[in-house]
């Protein structure tokens, strides 16, 4: 019997899609730490340090074209739990999925986690924002399979507040808001929804969704920790209403539409429109129900910005 198989039998087999990415292979780190056998799916052609990295964090690496079912199939054979962590538009988080959703039925893998990690998409109205559209599309499909699913929703990742989210402006001392100052916010960095999705495929009654905030706190909140970290005075910034934020996003998606980009400037607004509107809060929260985990505070990401300027 080959070395896998033995493991296999020992510890649960957990297969990850979209391992190679952020999100992916710090899934994968956190279910080696929690004694479960990874097997980590790369697309034909991955960069060779890639596929080196993840069998450095102790996964297994298979290569799949996702186009061969039968491979596809083989892949997932064997395991307890499919977490697809894959990024991108229709062509992935619907088409791809769905691929990766019949192989995993058909080789009786009992349970599923789809690539959602957002806020709360199942609140929204169709067509506020593209890319969760295409997530909710997918459950639809997820909902009449014969398997057992969860979705981890965790708000927007904290990371962004010191990236790519138009928020907190260092260089200004602001913090942007739109609509209420008040509204309260869920944020959760990568490494924790990581952690929690890994305990989430080892645990066999998990429901259909978990919802997880690293901490909830508003815009007039992210002031206050902004200002406490970096010892300056930081002030709130209100950029306008929720409708006018509406025309911009219409005005700036009419100009540059960017189809094939997953996250174009007004997908960022969209998901900033859903936030402060409250809609997709999450309620209630998960958080206790693997006591082992610690949660990252806003101030402990934006300290890492702070001291930077």
């Amino acid at each position: 019997m080959a070395p896998e198989q033995n493991a296999s039998l020992e510890k649960p087999t957990i297969i990850v899609a979209g391992a190679t990415g952020d999100l992916g292979g710090r899934i994968v780190r956190a279910l080696v730490q929690r004694g479960a056998h990874v097997r980590a799916m790369v697309r034909p052609g991955t960069a060779a340090e890639k596929s080196t990295g993840l069998r450095n964090l102790g996964a297994s690496v298979v290569e799949v074209d996702f186009q061969n079912a039968a491979a596809l199939r083989e892949v997932c054979a064997g395991g307890t739990c499919v977490i697809s962590a894959l990024s991108g538009l229709r062509e992935v988080i619907v088409d791809a999925q769905t691929l990766l959703l019949q192989a995993a039925v058909e080789a009786g893998v009992p349970r599923f986690i789809p690539s959602d990690f957002s806020i709360d998409f199942t609140k929204l109205p169709q067509g506020t924002n593209r890319n969760l559209d295409l997530r909710r599309e997918f459950a639809e499909r997820l909902n009449q399979a014969p398997i057992a699913a969860t979705s981890v929703l965790n708000g927007m990742f904290t990371d962004l507040l010191v990236g790519a989210a138009p928020v907190v402006l260092f260089p200004m001392k602001r913090v942007v808001y739109w609509g209420n100052a008040h509204q309260p916010l869920d944020f959760t960095t990568i490494e924790d929804t990581a952690h929690f999705t890994a305990a989430a495929a080892l645990d066999a009654a998990a429901p259909r969704y978990l919802r997880i905030a690293g901490e909830v706190v508003s815009a007039s909140g992210l002031k206050d920790i902004a200002s406490e970290v970096t010892g300056k005075n930081f002030r709130l910034l209100r950029a306008g209403s929720l409708g006018r934020l509406d025309t911009l996003i219409k005005v700036t998606r009419a100009l540059f539409p960017q189809p094939k980009e997953v996250f174009p400037p007004w997908q960022g607004m969209q998901y900033l429109r859903n936030m402060f509107s409250g809609l997709p809060k999450l309620q209630p929260l998960d958080n206790a129900r693997y006591p082992d985990l610690r949660w990252a505070s806003v101030k402990e990401v934006l300290s890492r910005r702070g001291a930077q300027s």
